[in-house]
């Protein structure tokens, strides 16, 4: 009897087709979990918070330098405490990124201009990383993204209409200019050669360019806030050059070009100009004070200078007639005699000048000649119709031998016994505060010393006509 053979599962076609529906089967599951990543592949599962998630859906990619670490598992909405609602999107990576460092950044980009998105990590440079299932605040959603909508939105009408002025007012500078840009062109090569060490400084971190443009952040966000009037200088600006326009040629231009010769004038001008710039102003420094009191004075100006004006109407007739005046004081001036008699005159108020100096104090200070004059005249006041008469009284003498008051029958020294002494009081040359004098009017305010001789200055100051502490000469 032949044996039978085992039977083949090719033949069997039950076999064959359950075989075939298994594996549509399972190529169904993993096409459509294919999104969400293979079944028993381990991931790296992370939070992230981000300010908006319009136009990502579920599924989307996760990408890290440009290639792709994982998908958008979970979409969900979160409340904040200030009232604001942010997304939160749960991300499974591939473990090759695990850990993510903590200082990365995420942001969600557009993946094409029909609104497709993904998600795209930054990697930080921190050692320390998130561990699996943490949370990424929204601090680390940055920068901010930019929609392409919103870029689209910057070309309305009036952008629109102005970039067509500039590319037609590009077209009209280039025009002609061929030859100009050529040269250009050819000046770019030294030019790119020299600016390789200035990038390479640029670039040192010991310049600190981050913090400049830091800095310069930091200055647009403290402008932002007068932008509005920023704005409305630049277009008072616009009507003034547009004014200038007017005015431009020849004008301007010729004050252009007559600046380096005026600056050159000045260049040598202004050290000479100094001296009288630092005299001026040590002069109205000085004037300072003047200046303060005209702030009283500034009424009796004011009514100095409106009657000054009326009078000054009437200044002409008189200035007519001083003309003969000043034309015989002219001629008299270009005499020669005249500066002959000058010099003469000059000469004895030089000689006179020593006599003058002494005998002046007599006047100004002792008051003398004002005295002698009023005595005089209240000596021949009196009178009558023919004529006035002198008047005098006797002034009695000491009594007594050998006095004042009679012959001299021996010196008036005292010693006389029996009787009263007489002594001599004499001042031929009393003191009348004259250069080398004490400052003093003895003559008739002296006090004789009693029973001593006394001849000469008397001892002490005996005061002056304008001293009312002392006796005054008019007394």
């Amino acid at each position: 009897m032949r044996r039978r053979g085992s039977a083949s599962i090719a033949a069997n076609p039950v076999l064959i087709g359950a075989a075939t529906t298994l594996v549509v089967i399972v190529a169904v599951f993993l096409a459509y979990n294919a999104n969400n990543g293979l079944p028993f592949v381990p991931s790296y599962s992370l939070k992230v918070n981000v300010p908006s998630a319009a136009n990502l859906v579920k599924g989307n990619e996760v990408r890290l330098g440009g290639t792709r670490v994982g998908v958008v598992d979970s979409i969900e909405p979160v409340r904040n405490r200030n009232g604001t609602v942010t997304a939160q999107l749960g991300l499974k990576l591939e473990t090759t990124v695990k850990p993510l460092p903590i200082d990365s950044t995420v942001i969600v980009r557009p993946r094409s201009a029909l609104g497709l998105k993904y998600v795209e990590l930054t990697k930080g440079t921190s050692k320390r990383g998130w561990p699996d299932g943490s949370t990424v605040p929204i601090t680390q959603a940055k920068p901010k993204p930019v929609e392409i909508d919103e870029v689209l939105n910057m070309f309305d009408d009036k952008t629109r209409a102005a970039s067509r002025v500039n590319l037609k007012e590009f077209g009209d500078a280039f025009a002609g200019r061929g030859q100009d840009l050529n040269v250009a062109i050819e000046q770019l090569n030294p030019l790119l050669t020299n600016l390789v060490p200035v990038m390479r400084n640029l670039s040192d971190p010991r310049t600190k360019l981050p913090q400049l443009f830091r800095a310069l952040e930091q200055t647009a966000s403290q402008v932002a806030p007068v932008a509005e009037t920023q704005a409305d200088l630049f277009r008072n600006l616009d009507i003034t050059f547009r004014a200038f326009a007017n005015v431009a040629r020849p004008y301007i231009q010729q004050s252009i070009v007559l600046g380096p010769p005026s600056l050159e004038a000045a260049t040598q001008a202004f050290p000479q100009q100094r001296p009288f710039l630092r005299n001026s102003e040590l002069f109205f420094k000085e004037l300072r004070p003047g200046i303060r009191a005209l702030r009283s004075a500034a009424p009796n100006l004011a009514d100095a200078f409106e009657i000054g004006t009326k009078s000054l109407a009437r200044t002409p007739p008189v200035n007519k007639q001083l003309e003969t005046t000043f034309g015989s004081l002219e001629r008299f001036a270009e005499d020669p005699m005249v500066s002959l008699g000058v010099r003469d005159l000059t000469n004895t108020a030089v000689l006179l000048n020593p006599t003058i100096a002494f005998l002046t104090p007599a006047q100004t200070i002792c008051n003398y000649a004002s005295l002698w004059f009023r005595n005089v005249a209240s000596l021949l006041s009196e009178g009558d119709q023919y004529g006035t008469g002198q008047r005098f009284i006797v002034v009695a003498a000491p009594q007594g031998p050998n006095n004042e008051g009679g012959p001299s029958s021996a010196p008036a020294n005292g010693g006389v016994p029996g009787a009263q002494d007489n002594y001599l009081h004499t001042n031929p040359y009393p003191n009348t505060a004259a250069p080398g004098q004490p400052k003093e009017c003895e003559a008739g305010n002296e006090d004789y010393l009693v029973g001593k001789q006394d001849i000469g200055n008397v001892p002490g100051n005996q005061g002056t006509a304008h001293d009312t502490s002392k006796r005054s000469l008019s007394q």
